[in-house]
């Protein structure tokens, strides 16, 4: 349990820091061009660092047994990471799409942006297999870290009802 501990604690950090950033730009973005209907998808999406920092809650009180879990954390474990789960399996599904069918969201983002059209298509390909890459890696980091933190809980639960 002491590795799944340490690889759980890397991807929470991992985790935090890059949703919270991207978040923060997304949340700029989104007001400084007034797209308010933009402002509920950073709602939503602020479900993934709330379940990192509930996830490095139980690290601390896994770590240091004198230190007692909040009644809100496991919820915060479960409910949040459930949404949280979902986005990254989301996640996960369109970088599967950039990387096996990417003429499909290429028509797309040229229909979107005109200026887009001036690029050649090879171009595009390219930087939409690197999305996917990317795409896929950040997904797989949150499908992960879920499933690792809800499996440090069961754990911490058990190991705190056997010391009873």
């Amino acid at each position: 349990m002491k590795n799944t501990l340490i690889i759980a604690r890397i991807l929470t950090w991992f985790n935090m820091i890059f949703w919270t950033g991207l978040l923060g730009l997304m949340l700029l973005s989104a007001l400084a061009l007034q797209l308010y209907p933009a402002l509920a998808g950073v709602f939503l999406l602020c479900s993934i660092p709330l379940n990192n920092y509930a996830a490095l809650q139980l690290h601390k009180a896994i770590r240091y047994p004198n230190v007692k879990l909040s009644h809100h954390t496991p919820t915060g474990i479960r409910f949040v990471g459930l949404v949280a789960l979902f986005f990254g399996i989301y996640t996960v599904i369109n970088a599967y799409v950039f990387l096996t069918d990417p003429k499909t969201p290429l028509q797309i983002i040229k229909q979107g942006m005109p200026e887009m059209k001036k690029l050649p298509d090879a171009q595009l390909i390219g930087v939409l297999h690197l999305l996917g890459v990317g795409s896929l890696v950040v997904g797989l980091a949150v499908i992960v870290n879920v499933v690792l933190n809800t499996r440090l809980l069961r754990w911490y639960y058990r190991i705190r009802s056997d010391k009873s």
